[in-house]
C-alpha cells in the first residue's frame, strides 16, 4: 500500500524489527532504523508522498491527534502490533494537561530529532530523596481510545540523567524507562518516533508533581483533510529548516 517511499519504509521497518528480538536488540535495531528514516531528504520524500494521499490516510488520521504531553502526533506508517512510525511536532511554550508528566511506554521506542532540539530527563523510583509525585496507571478506556488514569498512590522519583538532543541525534529507550521530554528551543521541534514490539504492556506508569489528573482524558483524532493538511504543513516546515 502506498507509493515508492512508503513501500521502501515499510520494507526497512519489517526487515529490522519483525523478528522475535530480545528487548536490548530491539532497542538497538529501532535506533538504527529511525536514524536512517529520519535523514531530512528521505523523511521529506516520505511526508510528501503521504500528503498526496498515498499510504492509508483514513487509518492514519484516526490515530493522529494532539497528545496530552503537548505535541502533535501524526501516524505515518501503521505496522500493526510490530511497529508504528510517527512524527511528533513539538511547539515551543505549548501548554497541555500532561506536559510535566514523567512516564514510560508500552513497548521499546526510538526517536530521531529532525529539526529543533529536545531536552530529556530520566528518572527511577526510590524510597527516599528526590521529588514527591502522584502515581497513576494509564491505559486505554474500554470502547474508546481515551486515556484512562487510575491513581495508585504517592511515589518518590530520583533524577538519574539529563540530556539535550539536537537535530541529527537519536535515542532509544526500553519500555519501562521513566522519562520526561520537552521542546528545548523557541522554534518548533520535529522528531521521528518509532514504537516497536508485539508484546506491548497493557498500561504505562505516569507520575506527576503538578497536581491531580482527571480520571480520563479525551483523545480527539484528526479527520482526513486535517491530517493531510498537517502533513503538508510539516513538509513546508522541513523545507524551511
Amino acid at each position: 500500500m502506498g507509493g515508492h517511499h512508503v513501500r521502501a519504509a515499510r520494507r526497512l521497518l519489517a526487515r529490522a524489527l519483525d523478528g522475535e528480538l530480545p528487548e536490548h536488540e530491539q532497542v538497538m535495531a529501532a535506533r538504527s532504523v529511525i536514524a536512517e528514516l529520519g535523514s531530512p531528504d528521505r523523511l521529506l520524500e516520505l511526508i510528501d508522498e503521504l500528503a498526496s494521499e498515498e499510504g492509508d490516510p483514513e487509518g492514519c488520521a484516526r490515530l493522529s491527534y494532539r497528545h496530552v504531553l503537548g505535541f502533535d502526533k501524526l501516524l505515518l506508517i501503521d505496522g500493526g502490533p510490530r511497529h508504528m512510525l510517527r512524527v511528533h511536532v513539538w511547539h515551543p511554550g505549548a501548554g497541555a494537561i500532561g506536559k510535566e508528566d514523567i512516564h514510560n511506554h508500552r513497548s521499546p521506542l526510538a526517536s530521531y530529532v529532525v529539526r529543533g532540539r529536545l531536552a530529556m530527563e530520566l528518572y527511577e523510583v526510590g524510597d527516599d530523596g528526590g521529588i514527591e509525585a502522584a502515581r497513576y496507571q494509564e491505559s486505554l478506556a474500554e470502547r474508546s481510545a481515551d486515556w484512562r488514569l487510575e491513581p495508585t498512590g504517592p511515589a518518590r522519583l530520583r533524577l538519574t540523567h539529563t540530556g539535550q538532543y539536537a537535530a541529527g541525534s537519536a535515542y532509544a529507550l526500553p519500555a519501562h524507562t521513566l522519562h520526561r521530554a520537552w521542546c528545548d528551543t523557541d522554534v518548533p521541534t520535529v522528531t521521528l518516533f518509532l514504537e516497536t514490539g508485539s508484546g506491548r504492556r497493557p498500561h504505562t506508569d505516569v507520575f506527576t508533581a503538578a497536581g491531580p489528573h482527571p480520571g480520563a482524558v479525551a483523545k480527539v483524532p484528526l479527520d482526513v483533510p486535517d491530517y493531510l493538511a498537517a502533513l503538508s504543513g510539516l513538509a513546508e516546515l522541513l523545507r524551511s529548516s
